[in-house]
């Protein structure tokens, strides 16, 4: 299974879907995705939602860090969003949660 990667605008914040694997195979995908969403967010908030993924590695949580740091230098944000128990244990035990703000439902 590949990671498939679809976006969208709700209100002010573009919303940005995964599905599938977040891990080494997929990152170059991902990570060009979501520089291209950065761009067009100018400065907004940009929401990825990780509900649809099935795997979700240490690489990926590195390339959702440093694209929060490029949007934010952008002066947008990026958040994760997820109402999964398990993607929110992942979040608390790795501190990501510390570094980005993690989500269970669009504000």
């Amino acid at each position: 299974m590949d990671l498939k990667i679809t976006a969208r605008s709700v209100g002010d914040r573009r919303v940005v879907t995964l599905d599938g694997l977040a891990d080494l195979s997929t990152v170059p995908v991902l990570l060009s995705r979501l520089r291209r969403e950065i761009a067009v967010a100018g400065g907004a908030t940009i929401v990825v939602d990780v509900d649809g993924l099935t795997s979700l590695d240490d690489i990926a949580l590195g390339i959702f860090l440093g694209a929060a740091a490029t949007a934010r230098e952008h002066g947008g944000d990026l958040e994760v969003l997820t109402t999964s128990q398990r993607w929110r244990d992942r979040f608390s035990a790795t501190r990501f949660e510390h570094a980005v703000t993690v989500r269970h439902q669009i504000v």
